[in-house]
């Protein structure tokens, strides 16, 4: 008898295949779709090429087949776990993402972090006080968070912590000309991604602000809260142990769909801070028209957020033991 855990674990991964190759497969024919192509892309570079020269480029690279045969090909490698060459990098697109893709997971769940445990604690707050003062400025910053976007909110960090205060460096991971090791590398690595953090968490705080505060009200209003507070239940065990356990459903839940936009949001926070992620990377590879390096991308965060969501569905169960997996 497979434990429930691993039959779990084995349907979730059996129900992401056909999704991850849907993925695989609408991006690379909407990639197709697009004018230009790797070969364009090294022509325009040089300044222009004799047409013999690009149609031997274009028979090297495989790109004068129908583009059903491309995509096949690139199936086979995929199935093989290769992922190609990248013809703007010089490398296999596989060292090429693992060299780029930890300063993404950092700059993530740093952001995402921060956002959950501050928008938790911060609703929880609100909750506690609905109504009041505290409760009206709490949810007037989160909507001022919410409202102004990540790239503006980038640029006047910049300005204020950096150009006017000397706080905090204006880009990049890390100070190359220190030659930091051990934990004063990890150190400067840290500082380098405050701003970045900020920027990019202080939007989904406001989503998670907000949703802990309106599931916390809703949690405290139901039987069994006001049972715990009839036998005694002292403040800090009521909301801790009862209503908070039962309120980050929810938030949970919106937590692991975010994830992907998080993603999505890099590019822009990555690109305006000079950080060497996959966002940025991604971002070279649409102008460069970088085929395989843009492909290996995409396969890599939609397995990033597959994992991600069946972390998810397993916290969701250990918080509600209702929930079988």
């Amino acid at each position: 008898m497979m434990p429930p855990i691993l039959h779990f674990l084995l349907r979730r991964i059996l129900q992401a295949l056909p999704v991850v190759l849907l993925i695989i497969v609408g991006s690379f024919l909407l990639i197709k779709l697009a004018p230009g192509d790797t070969v364009d892309a090294l022509v325009g570079d040089m300044g222009g090429a004799d047409p013999n020269f690009v149609a031997r480029l274009r028979q090297e690279y495989g790109l004068d087949q129908p583009v059903w045969v491309q995509l096949w090909r690139y199936l086979v490698k995929l199935a093989q776990f290769d992922l190609g060459w990248s013809y703007v990098y010089e490398q296999p697109v596989t060292q090429v993402l693992w060299s780029r893709l930890w300063v993404t997971l950092l700059l993530m769940v740093g952001s995402l972090s921060a956002a959950f445990v501050f928008g938790v604690a911060l609703g929880a707050f609100a909750a506690r006080r609905a109504y009041s003062l505290t409760d009206n400025i709490i949810s007037t910053l989160g909507l001022v968070f919410y409202a102004m976007p990540s790239f503006f909110l980038s640029l006047l960090m910049i300005l204020l912590f950096s150009v006017k205060l000397g706080w905090l460096p204006v880009g990049g991971i890390r100070d190359i000309g220190a030659f930091h090791t051990g934990w004063r590398l990890w150190l400067d690595i840290a500082v380098h991604l405050v701003m970045p953090t900020m920027a990019l968490s202080l939007i989904y705080l406001a989503f998670y602000m907000r949703l802990m505060r309106t599931s916390v009200l809703e949690v405290m209003d139901l039987d069994f809260v006001r049972t715990a507070r009839a036998k005694g239940a002292s403040g800090g065990r009521l909301m801790f142990h009862h209503i908070m356990r039962n309120a980050l459903l929810p938030v949970v839940t919106l937590l692991g769909l975010q994830f992907s936009t998080v993603l999505g949001g890099s590019v822009v926070i990555e690109t305006i801070f000079s950080l060497p992620g996959l966002g940025q990377m991604a971002y070279t590879s649409v102008v460069k028209r970088d085929l395989n390096t843009l492909m290996g991308i995409i396969f890599l965060c939609s397995i990033i957020v597959v994992v991600v969501n069946i972390l998810t569905d397993m916290i969701y169960a250990w918080l509600d033991p209702r929930i079988e997996l």
